[in-house]
């Protein structure tokens, strides 16, 4: 599928993946943000000096499994928005 639709199968609950990455179980899942805001950890507060939990709002964004594990925020790349081989993980 092209970024287009892969878009919408994220906001839909999917998680997705390109079949042209190399790394083993990456996939990226759409966030939806806290609208509402969540009450900051201390680690956040100390961030964006605010209060620990103070409402911390949140637009939605891409998130993105790493090969080692780890989650990260994620931004597609040209190549990626470009792409026709994205596929729903399964």
């Amino acid at each position: 599928m092209n970024f287009g639709e892969a878009l919408e199968a994220l906001k839909a609950g999917k998680r997705l993946r390109r079949a042209g990455w190399n790394g083993k179980g990456m996939f990226v899942v759409y966030q939806k943000g806290y609208p509402q805001g969540i009450p900051c950890n201390k680690q956040t507060a100390e961030a964006w000096g605010m209060n620990e939990g103070e409402l911390f709002v949140c637009n939605p964004y891409l998130q993105i499994k790493n090969v080692d594990g780890s989650h990260s925020m994620w931004v597609p790349s040209i190549g990626d928005c470009l792409a026709e081989d994205w596929e729903v993980v399964a």
